[in-house]
């Protein structure tokens, strides 16, 4: 064995084998900052379809839906807005495991997000860690705001809990009575140029899982875009949960 070569061995047995990151790849692999709001992806042609409010009765044919037009979505789930969410236990585990990112957007979805106090968010927060511990063994790193408020203490808190905060660059409007036509317009409207877009939907509005979400699936493959969870739209495909343990409860 030549100086060389045993040089090389050596320093593998030191390191473990393990591959020394660029600045690039560590960034990439810390995830974007806590506690700063996000509004669209980091690089251009991906799309990130994010749905807020649930879950609902519609879960789970939403999560068909986006599978089988190879579309992965993501899912801004509360506690207890639209029923208790370990009533849609199942359709939440199958979701994840069909690789749809479920992340956090509170237990009650309170209208004063954004005046509550540190404790309280925390509580809100945690809350909805512990369901998902139970139910899909981890707990989120991305939240949405209800109301997307992100004014008060909101980003304080979640910057120490070590959430990502996202809003969005698109507002389908869902929520204020738009028609999924209407909300189809929006996106045309935003374009498919720049970077991607992480629009505002709700997945308890039958016409925005049934209607626009399988034009929204035709008009990214119209466009060349990537249909993907906005952890993976903003360079952090493998940073969406960390390792939780709950209580084993399974009620609200």
């Amino acid at each position: 064995m030549g100086l060389t070569t045993l040089f090389v061995a050596s320093l593998a047995a030191v390191t473990g084998a393990v591959p020394v990151l660029n600045p690039i790849q560590a960034i990439q692999a810390a995830g974007p900052p806590a506690g700063q709001v996000i509004t669209k992806c980091t690089s251009p042609g991906m799309l990130a379809l994010a749905y807020d409010d649930g879950p609902y009765q519609y879960t789970q044919k939403l999560a068909d839906i986006l599978s089988q037009g190879g579309a992965k979505g993501t899912f801004f789930v509360t506690g207890t807005l639209y029923g208790c969410i370990y009533n849609q236990k199942t359709a939440v585990q199958n979701a994840y495991k069909a690789g749809h990112q479920i992340a956090s957007h509170s237990w009650t979805h309170p209208q004063n997000f954004g005046s509550l106090s540190a404790a309280d968010l925390t509580s809100q927060m945690q809350k909805v860690e512990n369901a998902l511990a139970n139910i899909i063994g981890v707990k989120p790193t991305y939240m949405r705001p209800p109301y997307l408020a992100t004014g008060g203490n909101v980003l304080s808190t979640m910057k120490t809990l070590g959430y990502r905060v996202i809003t969005d660059d698109v507002d389908a409007e869902d929520w204020n009575g738009k028609t999924p036509q209407q909300s189809e317009q929006k996106f045309q409207q935003a374009g498919a140029s720049g970077n991607g877009h992480i629009p505002l939907m709700h997945e308890t509005y039958q016409g925005t899982v049934e209607t626009l979400t399988p034009w929204l699936i035709n008009w990214a493959k119209t466009n060349n875009l990537k249909l993907v969870t906005v952890a993976e739209c903003l360079g952090d495909p493998t940073g969406a949960y960390l390792n939780a343990t709950g209580d084993g409860k399974m009620s609200c």
